[in-house]
Formats: structure tokens, C-alpha cells, sequence
């Protein structure tokens, strides 16, 4: 399987490492408009070519799929392309920047016949598929209540570095370089943890976004730190459960945090992810009288890198496939909507 990596920022890396493990996956080639970068990538991770634009890759060829890793904005223009030249793609996350534009890269994937899928990577936790699975065979019976919430500090705390001073963390609260903030950044993450999770969708959402003061006159250098920070939402579900959902790049002691709580009549369930690992939690049977909470093992699971591979290996794409990336998306640009509009919308 021969790999080609389209873009080579930070996340690029990950996605060469993971895919390096992977037997009779080689990478191939490398794009980035930026040819310090590239190269840098490609002696880095042992990558043999290196191109500055796409279309000189594709005229090329020599390879079967692609990860897109490119900027949000990038997604769109890039990906279809791809599919035009007949390549598998993991695109990642979110789709693109709005659902037009989603919608329209998923109606292109399911037209192609090729494997595609978005790199939705809490699809990795062990715990949160377990606790699909336990959902689903109705451990907790009917889910009343969901509550989900991705807390970073960034904007707090350099333990990833300076985002005052650093393109990487910049162009994420710039509207102008393709943003649309935490909503847009994590916002997909946390939808996909909680409905993933708790086996269902959301029906009716409102939100309200903020955008907090972060430096003079809110600008640095050519970015305008426009895009929000903060989002609060209230969601109703397809299962009839209720829910709130938020995130934070402004949360204090938290680096990065998943937690997802499903109440329902018969038990509870619990997902908290870190760095430092996962745990899953359940409350059910006879301990619900005493609200005893039990730790339950989910085992292991395989990356969404390796389930790419071996989705192009069956010829067959599996989710998190594009269609879903974008009915996410449409959740998100309602979420927008609602803050504006001051009130709750179907989906």
C-alpha cells in the first residue's frame, strides 16, 4: 500500500508514525507548500519524495491513498481532487468548513466507490466503544440524560507550546485563516465522543459561543482572534435523551479532557479520556441504590489508521466515513446559527 502524507504540520506526524507500524504500508511522498517543511518531514520519517503542490503529486501518481492533514480550510479543494484522481483518502477532521461543503465531499466519496473516512481519533478510546456497546445492549436501559464536555487550557498554560507566538495555535482563533473556533476545532470531536458513545444522534440543538479578550485591540501580527473559545450547548437526542454539551480552550488544570456521563433508567455509564489514559466507570444493577460506581476493563481497540488500511484492504469504507463527518458538521453550523438567532433548531 503506497501512502502519500499532504500536509506536514504538526499532526502530520502522528499520522506518519501510526502508519510506518503498519505492515505493507510504505510511505511514499510528502506535499506541503512550505519546501523547508516538507523536506524536513520527509528526511525525518525516511519519506523518499517531496512536492510543493498537489496537482504535481497527482500528475505523478505513484500512489494508492492519501491522509490529508492539511488545515481545515485545505480539506475541501484538496480532498476532491483526490477523489477525482481515484485515490483512497483519510481526511481529518472536521470535514470541511461548513456542511455545504461537507455535504458535497460525502455525496463526491459515495459516487466514487473509494474507501474514505475521517479521522474522528477518539474512535481509538477502548472505553467509549465499550461503552457504545454497553448502550446498546441496554445496560442502562433507556438513556434520559447525556452530558459531555472537551476542556482544554491553551489559552491558559504553555504546556503545548505559546499560541501567542506560534502559527500552529493562531490560525485557530482566526476566522480569516479558516477557523470557526472551539466549536469548529473540537466541537466535531465532542459530538461524535457523546453520540458514538451513548448510540445516538442529535435531533434539536442550541448553543451560545463566546470569544474572549486575548491581546490589544484583539489582533496579533495578521491574525484577528475572532473565532470563539467557549461554546455551551443544549441538545436533544433521536434516542429522546436530553443533554448539554461544552467546551473550553479557557479551562484551567484541564490539558486535554474528554468526559461523556449517560444517565439512564436502569444505570449510569461514565468515559473520562486524557493524556494519561481512559477509564470507564458504570453504575448499574444494585449499586444504583447506593451510587456505587465500578471500574469496568474495555480492552483494546484498533486505530482508525489501521482500520483505513484495511477498510482499502476489503474494499469497503467504515466509519467514521465523510457522510457522518458531515451530518456533524450541519449540527455545527445550527450550533452557529442558534447563537445568533437566539433559539433552538431541528436538525
Amino acid at each position: 500500500m503506497r501512502l502519500l502524507i499532504l500536509g506536514t504540520g504538526g499532526m502530520a506526524n502522528t499520522h506518519a508514525m501510526n502508519f510506518a507500524t503498519i505492515d505493507g504500508v510504505k510511505l511514499v511522498a510528502a506535499v506541503d507548500v512550505d519546501l523547508v517543511r516538507v523536506e524536513a518531514f520527509a528526511l525525518r520519517h525516511e519519506i523518499a519524495r517531496t512536492f510543493t503542490s498537489l496537482d504535481e503529486a497527482i500528475a505523478w501518481g505513484e500512489f494508492d491513498a492519501v491522509t490529508n492533514v492539511t488545515p481545515d480550510k485545505i480539506h475541501y479543494p484538496t480532498t476532491l481532487k483526490l477523489l477525482a484522481a481515484g485515490k483512497h483518502v483519510l481526511c481529518e477532521k472536521p470535514l470541511a468548513e461548513d456542511y455545504a461543503k461537507a455535504d458535497e465531499m460525502a455525496t463526491a466519496a459515495e459516487k466514487s466507490g473509494l474507501v474514505t473516512m475521517v479521522n474522528l481519533t477518539y474512535r481509538n478510546v477502548a472505553e467509549v466503544q465499550k461503552a457504545r456497546q454497553m448502550v446498546l445492549a441496554g445496560d442502562i436501559g433507556k438513556v434520559r440524560h447525556i452530558e459531555a464536555s472537551y476542556l482544554q487550557s491553551w489559552l491558559v498554560s504553555k504546556a503545548w507550546g505559546d499560541w501567542a507566538t506560534e502559527s500552529q495555535w493562531l490560525w485557530r482563533l482566526s476566522t480569516k485563516h479558516g477557523s470557526n473556533g472551539v466549536l469548529g476545532d473540537v466541537g466535531i470531536h465532542i459530538l461524535d465522543f457523546a453520540g458514538y458513545g451513548a448510540a445516538t444522534d442529535i435531533d434539536h440543538v442550541f448553543a451560545r459561543l463566546k470569544t474572549f479578550d486575548k491581546a490589544p485591540g484583539n489582533r496579533i501580527g495578521e491574525y484577528d482572534l475572532d473565532a470563539n473559545d467557549s461554546f455551551t450547548m443544549t441538545a436533544e437526542f433521536t434516542n429522546g435523551a436530553m443533554g448539554v454539551v461544552h467546551a473550553s480552550r479557557w479551562a484551567t488544570g484541564h490539558l486535554n479532557e474528554l468526559r461523556l456521563r449517560m444517565h439512564g433508567d436502569k444505570g449510569a455509564i461514565e468515559v473520562i479520556h486524557t493524556p494519561d489514559g481512559s477509564t470507564l466507570r458504570a453504575c448499574l444493577g444494585a449499586d444504583i441504590e447506593k451510587g456505587i460506581w465500578q471500574d469496568i476493563d474495555a480492552g483494546t481497540v484498533l486505530t482508525n489508521y489501521q482500520r483505513f488500511i484495511d477498510a482499502i484492504r476489503a474494499g469497503k469504507t467504515v466509519e467514521p466515513g465523510f457522510r457522518h463527518a458531515a451530518d456533524l458538521q450541519k449540527v455545527l453550523d445550527l450550533a452557529m446559527v442558534t447563537e445568533k438567532e437566539r433559539r433552538e433548531l431541528a436538525v
